[in-house]
């Protein structure tokens, strides 16, 4: 038994230094990066995917090599939008689970903004201090499609999922 601890510890320490070669060579490739992911939707699966993306992005580039924002806008905001919540909005589902909650904080701890639409919140009769999770004040843009277009014509490449 103590032979195979052994041999496992030894391929693990073994395996370090390719670890670290792996991760030189993704900051190489692709330098850093500025993105902007764009939800409007509400389908559940797409939103879990898309939240897959960035997570797979962050994971090839090193979050310390991007400056990522999601924004949402429209149907889009019901990725923070809890779901017993959604009764007294204009939005028909609230897509924030414990299980997209968790995915959205792990996003938010690698540094990812997430940037909400003010004209939705007013049209879609939502309160991001009581509808929305872990929405604040800073986190509301004027406009979600001006806020697109001002990131874009700052330098970063948009991407919808």
């Amino acid at each position: 038994m103590l032979n195979i601890k052994a041999k496992l510890l030894w391929a693990i320490f073994m395996c370090l230094p390719l670890l670290s070669a792996s991760q030189s060579i993704a900051s190489e490739r692709y330098g850093k990066q500025k993105v902007v992911y764009h939800i409007n939707y509400d389908n559940s699966k797409a939103q879990a995917g898309a939240m897959r993306n960035i997570q797979n992005h962050i994971n090839a580039v090193g979050a310390e090599n991007l400056d990522l924002k999601v924004v949402l806008h429209g149907k889009g905001l019901t990725l923070l939008l809890e779901p017993d919540a959604q009764e007294h909005t204009k939005l028909k589902i609230g897509n924030a689970t414990d299980i997209m909650q968790a995915k959205i904080s792990g996003l938010k701890d690698q540094g990812v903004d997430f940037n909400v639409c003010a004209n939705t919140l007013k049209g879609k009769k939502i309160s991001y201090e009581n509808d929305l999770y872990d929405v604040t004040k800073q986190d509301i843009v004027p406009s979600g499609v001006a806020e697109l277009a001002r990131l874009q014509s700052m330098g970063y490449t948009y991407i919808r999922p």
